[in-house]
Order: structure tokens, then sequence, then C-alpha cells
């Protein structure tokens, strides 16, 4: 007789999803600084720039994974207290977080330039929900323009480390990731050369 599901032995998918492995133990990852940089520049030469390059800089700097970037609804933004509300999914602590005064001004040049209207943020050329799929090509040819290999979760991983490499308070990083276990958030600070600078003064 098969086992009931609840029962069955194994691991659930949260817990060997991206996050469950330990960042130190695989290749590296993630982006640096100046490379974060060359690929949202390279978005810009995409058929969609803005779009795009916005896309690109709100899954960094909000830590976003593909589906949540997808999912975000032009409502969940409020540009004239400059925040966002972000809503993770696996369970993640769903949180507003502020939006940068360049995030403010492209996000109000997109919105003004497109020719429909669609409850999305993110949008296909008919106004319909990008999709997950897009999203990972859209990364895809920005990296490749940019010769780097990278894909959404990559820049969701930089964000972490970019934060780590800060000095950022843990549990400041771990609400700020949306991570429910604090094991996540460990996997960036321990890959963050920040703890042994001055070991050797």
């Amino acid at each position: 007789m098969t086992a009931p599901a609840s029962r069955r032995k194994g691991k659930s998918a949260a817990e060997t999803g991206p996050e469950a492995h330990d960042l130190a133990s695989r290749p590296k990852d993630f982006l640096t600084k100046g490379e974060v940089r060359a690929l949202l520049a390279a978005a810009k030469d995409g058929r969609h720039g803005a779009r795009d390059h916005l896309l690109l800089t709100m899954i960094f700097q909000h830590a976003l994974r593909a589906i949540e970037a997808c999912r975000l609804r032009v409502d969940q933004v409020d540009l004239e207290a400059a925040r966002v509300w972000v809503e993770r999914v696996k369970g993640g602590q769903s949180t507003h977080q502020p939006l940068t005064g360049d995030e403010v001004r492209m996000i109000r040049a997109y919105l003004r330039d497109r020719k429909f209207d669609t409850p999305w943020l993110f949008a296909g050329e008919r106004g319909d929900q990008l999709s997950r799929h897009a999203v990972q090509y859209i990364v895809r040819q920005a990296a490749t323009r940019a010769e780097l290999s990278a894909h959404p979760h990559t820049l969701r991983h930089s964000c972490g480390y970019y934060l780590a490499e800060r000095g950022t308070e843990f549990r400041t990083m771990q609400d700020y990731m949306g991570h429910k276990n604090p094991r996540h958030t460990a996997h960036y600070t321990r890959i963050s050369g920040r703890k042994f600078v001055g070991l050797f003064k």
C-alpha cells in the first residue's frame, strides 16, 4: 500500500529548493556589484529596454523570485510613499520595502509610456501577466549581452550577498529577504568576506 503523501519519506520542495542548499558548498551563484551593474545596463538594450531594466533592478534590489516579480501588481506600488509591497511565496515573510529615487523615476516613466491598461506591473506586449519563463528569458538575454552567466535567482542571491557585504544586521537581512528560516539568511553571512577584513592588520 502506498503511504499517504504526508507520511512519505523524503524532503519537501521547500527543503530541496534553491535556498535549502548551502551556498558555500557549490560554485559561486551570485554576481558582484560590478557584474550586477553590467547586467542591468545590458537589460536596457533589449526590445523592451525600459521594462526589462526596471524588472532586473527590482528583482535585485528587492530579492525577488521570478514568480514574485511576475505577480507584482501596480496597486502594490505606492510612488508617493516610495514603497512597494513584496508578497513572498514559499511561506516567506511579506513586507513593505522602500523604493529608491531611481526606482520611482523608472516606474513612473515605464507606466506613463506603456500603451495598455493592466493590473500587472510587468506585462507582455498585450498587457498580459509576464510569465516566469519570460522573466528567465529576459535575464538570460541580458546576461548573454553582458557576457555573464545568470538567471533570476542569481539576482536574488546577489542581493543577499550585497546585504551581507554591507554588514546589514542579521534580523533586518532575514526580514528583507523574506526568510522564515534564519538558516537561509546565514548562507549569505557565511560566504561574505566582510567578517575577515582586518584579520592581518
